[in-house]
């Protein structure tokens, strides 16, 4: 037996499941946000009148977003979370962990919930998410990608 092959067909070459063509490499171009990201909090009746601080947080991190411009028309939707390592972490350990997936709380899914209940009024356009990652960093910062699949594609 012979070693099994790892690379990625040819972007002309058929898929073997039904015979689609494969989707051609994608180019990536991003914007990198300085800022950490906070969760979406489960709102009580009680945070109406006193915030608990989970949910100042979460306010102050919306408040933030709300005043940085950024660019949510790209489809479909790709962001990339960096959440900062913790202090008390080696500078060995930190240097192992950079960029690799963040898999504690919160969860990737509040992370998005925060992002878009903060940047969009209703997000109910929003029909396809491609990349959502979670990941470990020195510092916080969201990373919005707009990922196309050919160099002329999403061109204004």
């Amino acid at each position: 037996m012979g070693k099994p092959d790892n690379t990625l067909p040819e972007p002309s070459q058929q898929s073997p499941r039904c015979g689609i063509k494969t989707v051609p490499p994608r180019i990536f171009e991003y914007k990198v946000y300085d800022i950490t990201p906070v969760a979406a909090p489960r709102m009580t009746r009680a945070d109406k009148a006193l915030y608990r601080p989970c949910v100042r947080r979460y306010m102050a991190y919306r408040n933030a977003l709300k005043g940085m411009d950024i660019d949510l028309n790209v489809e479909p939707l790709s962001l990339q979370f960096a959440l900062p390592m913790p202090k008390s972490w080696s500078k060995k350990r930190k240097e192992k962990m950079c960029l690799q997936p963040h898999t504690q709380k919160p969860d990737l899914d509040n992370l998005i919930k925060a992002f878009k209940d903060a940047l969009l009024k209703e997000d109910s356009h929003v029909w396809c998410y491609d990349m959502m990652t979670k990941v470990w960093d020195y510092e916080g910062s969201i990373v919005v990608l707009n990922i196309k699949t050919s160099p002329d594609q999403n061109q204004s």
